[in-house]
């Protein structure tokens, strides 16, 4: 069983999960949900699978597509989970295979963090 927390998504006109880097110092509570989006990303596996969803057409892909990432299926499912856990991913079955889709609002949370620090 997982104790990882869904990332609040977000929609049009809401703010993000974290103020950008430079804002202000993070709450705990805003240094624990930035810090499981990047621990999710923290693996080279699933950064290569998180960037192979998100660089498919409309950022969705079948797992038959992304799959071959040097590791085994088993683990190609164990690592897209880890990413579904973080709130990064969502997945959607359709007769036998499962697609996968990037969640904007997650990305535009993270480009958020980090793109006003980048700008200062």
């Amino acid at each position: 069983m997982s104790n990882a927390e869904m990332l609040p998504l977000r929609e049009h006109g809401t703010e993000a999960c974290c103020p950008p880097l430079n804002e202000r110092p993070l709450t705990a509570e805003e240094a624990e949900r930035g810090a499981a989006m990047f621990k999710a990303l923290g693996d080279p596996v699933r950064l290569r699978l998180f960037s192979a969803v998100a660089s498919h057409e409309g950022q969705e892909a079948c797992v038959c597509d992304i799959s071959d990432v040097g590791v085994s299926q088993p683990t190609v499912s164990h690592h897209l989970k880890k990413l579904k856990e973080a709130g990064l991913l969502s997945s959607e079955r359709r007769g036998t295979w499962v697609y996968y889709r990037v969640e904007p609002s997650v990305l535009a949370a993270m480009g958020a963090l980090l793109t006003g620090a980048a700008t200062a």
